[in-house]
This record gives structure tokens, sequence and C-alpha cells, in this order.
């Protein structure tokens, strides 16, 4: 009985791991972009992770065949996108906060599976949309208004969600790692074309600053891709979004440790985002929905 158990144990132990890089990761982006442009920032980072993943396995593209390159690319520039959102709106936005909303993707997918395969929507999801609108207008609006960082760090959610439910319909098993090299490699491109047009240093300035760039790359990027994509496929899919649903919790205790406020207000918008994303993943599912994986930074 133990040993039976003890692949399971250690893969949920793996992506709690892996969700806590991620959590962590946005105090650490948020510190690194206040030094360094942001799509300088994330053309170094999704540089060095395409590269490590490529070195990992350097015929992981061999697999892929023109439409699948095609397909992986298409989802990248969503990806790219969403990154990209997500780090400008983390230039004002608390990463507590920042962390909170990104986690709208959980409650995003199902609505944009919905647009694209038509399929019914549950109710628990409709109620999860409901109970995630009041948690971010908790969170993020100042009197009547809303910050343009969380807006465009809901913007990144989206995005994240449209890759999400692109890779449920084209990737497979055997195709998930060279799919995801080229979706990095698409959103490295993507930066590197923006930061010609970005003002200050194009390189990371300091060695603290090169220290977080790496990290990011090697352990929030290459490395938890590697270990969430092993971890699920030892885990049924709900139970893996269920701990998947820790990062904007580990963002919440790293901004904590960093030294950011955490309100009330916080801790109430924050609540209910994370009952809208249980909402979501432990309602009814179609078998579509239910398949439906994450790649998260």
């Amino acid at each position: 009985m133990v040993t039976r158990r003890y692949p399971q144990l250690l893969s949920v132990s793996a992506l709690v791991g892996v969700t806590a890089i991620w959590g962590s990761a946005f105090v650490l982006t948020a510190k690194v972009i206040a030094e360094l442009p942001v799509f300088t920032f994330l053309a170094w980072r999704f540089a060095i992770a395409t590269l490590v993943l490529l070195v990992l396995r350097p015929r992981a593209l061999g697999g892929l065949g023109r439409r699948d390159v095609a397909r992986a690319a298409g989802i990248g520039l969503f990806l790219g996108g969403g990154y990209m959102a997500q780090t400008w709106g983390l230039q004002t936005t608390p990463a507590t906060v920042s962390g909170f909303i990104t986690g709208m993707f959980l409650v995003f997918t199902p609505l944009v599976a919905w647009l694209v395969t038509r399929e019914a929507v549950s109710g628990s999801a409709w109620l999860a949309v409901a109970v995630a609108t009041v948690g971010l207008a908790v969170l993020s609006l100042d009197g009547l208004s809303v910050g343009v960082g969380e807006m465009l760090t809901l913007l990144g959610a989206l995005l994240f969600a449209v890759q999400i439910v692109g890779l449920s319909l084209w990737s497979t098993r055997e195709k998930a790692y060279g799919y995801a090299v080229v979706q990095l490699g698409v959103v490295a491109l993507m930066s590197a074309v923006v930061t010609p047009f970005e003002p200050g240093p194009a390189a990371p300035p300091t060695a603290a600053v090169w220290v977080g760039v790496v990290f990011l790359a090697l352990f929030a990027t290459s490395l938890a891709f590697v270990v969430q994509s092993w971890s699920q496929s030892q885990l049924a899919p709900t139970q893996a979004a269920v701990i998947l649903t820790m990062e904007p919790v580990f963002a919440g205790m790293a901004g904590f440790l960093a030294g950011e406020q955490i309100t009330s207000r916080m801790l109430l918008g924050g609540a209910l985002v994370l009952t809208a994303m249980y909402l979501v993943e432990l309602g009814p599912r179609r078998a579509r929905e239910a398949q439906v994986s994450h790649l998260e930074p």
C-alpha cells in the first residue's frame, strides 16, 4: 500500500513545490523589472528557458509536423501576450494582488472553452464568474475606478486561458514538450522584437538582477514545466488543478514576507477569488474541460 501511494505523494509534493515557485516568482519579478525593462526581462528569461529545454531534449522538435509548429506558435502568441500584460501590470500592481488576479485564468478557461467548442458551461462555472467578479472588485477598485495595472493583469489571465484551451485542443502527451519549446521560443522572440524601443539597459545591469533572471528562467520556467508535466501525468486533472489553485496563496505569502502590507480588503478579495477557482475546478466538468492543463510562469 505504501509503495503504491508513494508515486502519487511524490507527484503532489512536486506540484505543490512548483506552485510555490510560481507564487514566489511574482515578488521576484517585481524586483527585477524595477531595474530592467519589462520586455528586455522577458526576452532574457524566455530565451534562456528555451535554450535549456532544447539542451535537455535536442530532438524535442523532431516529433512536430508543420501544422503542429504553426499551432504551437499561435498558442505561443497568446502565452506571450499574457506574460507581457501580466509583467507590465506588475509594475503598478502589488505582487499579492497580481497573483490573485492572474489566478482568474482558472475561471476564464471553461468560458473560453465554451466559446471555442460550444459545450455547455455548468451552473457552478457561471456562479464562479459572479463570485470572482466581486472578488476582483474588492481587490482592484479604487473608488469607482480600476487601476491600469489590475486591468492589464486581468487581460493576461484571459490570454493565459486562451493558451490553455489551445493546448487542450491540439497538444498530446507525446508532443507536449515540443509544443512548450515552440511556445517559449515565440515568447522570447516577441519580447526581443520590442526591446529596442525600450529605454534602459539591454541586459541585467547587476549581478543581483542576473541571479533573478536566471532563477526565473531555470526554476520558474524550464524546471517548473518539466516537473509540472511529470506530476500531472501521475495525477487526475481535477486533483492537479486544485493543487495549482494554491499559486496565488503562495504569491500572497511571498508578498507578505517581502514586506507588502496585507489588508483586510486583500484578504476578502483573495478569498472570493479562491472560492471562484474552487467552484470552477470542483463543479461538474465535461470531458474536454477535464483535460485542460496548466502551463504558468
